[in-house]
């Protein structure tokens, strides 16, 4: 059978695992010895007959040898792990959170459109029920899914700066604080990671969030991002994509805290109390499952602490130059913290459950631990021993 180079090449990116520097300070050299390898033993072996065993070195998705049985072509997982905070790790770290976070605020498009219009009119928009009904009658099933291409950019911007950051100042924060103090006050370093990751990644998210409030919440606006940013633009200025950016961080700060925070937090204590394995002898599925319960319940904690601040963040991107004392003034305190907030909660609980299990099933599928259930790393300790 006839099997061309390109079939046989890994469908993982290579820059993800390679030991010789290439044009993007990765290393190449084991990834193309495998692959000449690979190659040399197609070549050889008209025939190549299934090996029933694989190397107990090698990782193979039900591969033999030459990459092929049953007549069916598999690809090899590669044969090394990802060095723990290389520049692999953190890229591989970003793309897990462009797909954790795009992927997700994407699919929850139709619950954000009706949530966003019952904050900005909640005369018309009552109850989430009639929200759906009332934009289906209105706008037709297509509708349902209005913004959802300025969310899957900002979001996934978002998600690679939310998430690779996050993971960079973690280790950044514990080298600081040296491994004592970094056991004892890894709560503290969780918080200060993803604070500071955030700040980043809301400068990312601002203009596509921007954008996105105001197609979903004006009718007649615009019909998406290709029209909708001209016209927003044109309206408000570049700085006014930037509008909303304290009150943005005034939401997504403190729900990234909690959102890292507690679910480490949670993470540990079911290791700990729920599961009666330790967590390196658990299986993959169930470490998984582990970082989804974990995150779901890390969503509702968020989900009421970053409430307030989404209200303001929907009011001032719907309306032209209002303020924050506008807001208050016409939603009031209470309005503020609960217009909203149950559906919010449904939301986010799912959103940030399935977050963390896409983001976690990503770190696995490159060879990475998943996240949780152990202190933050600091630098090895004089000894060379690396923790």
């Amino acid at each position: 059978m006839a099997i061309s180079d390109n079939c046989r090449q890994s469908l993982i990116p290579s820059f993800l695992y390679s030991t010789t520097t290439s044009p993007f300070g990765f290393d190449t050299s084991s990834i193309n010895a495998n692959h000449r390898h690979h190659h040399h033993v197609l070549r050889r072996s008209p025939s190549v007959s299934p090996s029933p065993l694989p190397s107990p070195s090698t990782n193979y998705l039900g591969v033999g040898d030459a990459g092929i049985t049953s007549g069916r072509i598999l690809i090899p997982a590669p044969k090394e792990k990802i060095e723990m905070h290389s520049p692999a790790f953190y890229a591989a770290c970003t793309m897990g959170g462009i797909l954790s976070c795009g992927l997700t605020h994407t699919a929850v498009t139709p619950l954000d459109l009706v949530k966003c219009n019952m904050q900005i009119d909640p005369v018309k928009y009552k109850s989430i029920s009639s929200g759906f009904g009332i934009l289906l009658k209105e706008q037709g099933i297509k509708g349902l899914s209005k913004g959802w291409v300025p969310t899957l950019l900002g979001y996934s911007a978002q998600g690679a700066c939310k998430f690779g950051f996050y993971e960079f100042f973690k280790k950044y924060y514990s080298d600081l604080a040296g491994p004592e103090y970094a056991l004892k006050y890894k709560t503290l370093i969780f918080l200060a990671g993803s604070a500071s990751a955030e700040v980043i990644a809301d400068v990312a998210l601002c203009p596509m969030e921007a954008v996105k409030v105001r197609v979903q919440t004006q009718p007649g606006f615009a019909r998406g991002l290709s029209d909708g940013l001209p016209k927003f633009l044109k309206a408000d200025g570049f700085g006014g994509l930037f509008k909303g950016l304290v009150p943005l961080w005034g939401r997504q700060i403190p729900y990234t805290m909690m959102k890292f925070a507690s679910f480490e937090t949670i993470v540990e204590l079911l290791y700990r109390h729920a599961i009666p394995t330790p967590k390196d002898k658990c299986s993959k599925s169930l470490q998984l499952a582990v970082s989804f319960a974990g995150g779901y319940i890390a969503g509702v904690f968020c989900a009421v602490v970053s409430h307030p601040a989404d209200n303001l963040v929907s009011f001032l991107n719907n309306a032209k130059g209002a303020t924050v004392g506008d807001a208050v003034k016409k939603m009031g305190l209470l309005g503020l913290c609960t217009r909203g907030l149950p559906l919010r909660i449904v939301m986010i609980g799912t959103l940030t459950g399935a977050q963390w299990g896409i983001y976690d099933a990503f770190k696995v599928f490159v060879g990475l631990p998943t996240t949780g259930g152990g202190a933050p790393t600091p630098a090895p300790a004089k000894a060379g021993k690396s923790m």
